[in-house]
């Protein structure tokens, strides 16, 4: 009888060392960024944070978001939502449609008070229009690119490591728009570029604005060439400098390529 604790004890050390995993605990006590990408196993594919667009989830990870948008089924103007999962993938385009024609804008008549007195208070029809809609940018062929800040360029484009230029300066200079476009994206969920602004220009290229110290406009404004957008500055880095890329259908293209000559 005396053996059987011991094979008791021995059943019981197997088991530990069988597949069972114990919960890993962070103790390090850093803080984890609430930006940084979350992927889940399996096919690529990333999980909606709350500030995300589907513009950013495509730039970060160099994908074309019209496509990316084709592969999840997602129709413009590509709504997505916290939680949501998004198949890091491209899908051929659809074929484009005729639009439909634009309905006018509703007028709304509100009836007045019977035998009120002329020109007291309800009297007669109120005719008021409706809200008047935000600036719509529907995009156009850009002809003309501008700089979008003044400075040296301390850093050039590199297809492999470096996807921009760096344009140094002073802490505030102003930071302008390079062609006519709408803001879809500005703040810093993306991990490495502080305080972002991406401009959408049209179907085929999208401008990025990164480390700015400002953001003087937000997502949804339509922005005209030369604007000042933000103000430069060191946010994620530890100089004062714009880190400046113009994507072509998201993928990275040198700059100073298209840029005029100074």
């Amino acid at each position: 009888m005396r053996g059987i604790p011991v094979l008791l004890l021995c059943l019981a050390v197997a088991a530990c060392g069988g597949n069972t995993r114990a919960p890993v605990e962070d103790r390090t006590g850093r803080a984890k960024q609430p930006t940084v990408t979350s992927i889940t196993s399996g096919p690529r594919v990333y999980r909606v944070q709350r500030g995300d667009t589907l513009y950013a989830i495509a730039f970060r990870y160099g994908l074309d978001y019209r496509k990316v948008a084709a592969a999840n089924r997602i129709a413009a103007p590509y709504t997505i939502y916290v939680g949501q999962e998004i198949a890091l993938r491209e899908a051929s385009l659809p074929v484009a449609s005729e639009p439909l024609p634009k309905r006018p804008q509703p007028i709304i008549h509100t009836p007045g008070k019977a035998g009120a007195p002329a020109g007291g208070a309800g009297v007669g029809t109120v005719t008021r229009p409706a809200t008047p809609p935000r600036p719509v940018y529907t995009g156009a062929p850009v002809t003309h690119w501008r700089w979008p800040a003044t400075g040296p360029v301390t850093r050039g484009y590199s297809s492999n490591v470096h996807k921009g230029i760096d344009i140094g300066g002073k802490r505030g200079d102003p930071v302008q728009a390079v062609a006519p476009g709408k803001v879809v994206y500005a703040g810093t969920g993306i991990v490495g570029f502080g305080e972002l602004l991406i401009v959408k220009h049209n179907e085929e290229y999208l401008s990025a604005y990164g480390h700015n110290d400002r953001l003087l406009v937000q997502e949804g404004d339509v922005v005209s060439a030369g604007q000042t957008i933000a103000s430069k500055g060191s946010s994620g880095t530890d100089t004062v400098k714009l880190h400046f890329e113009i994507r072509r259908a998201g993928k990275p293209i040198d700059p100073q390529r298209v840029l005029p000559g100074r």
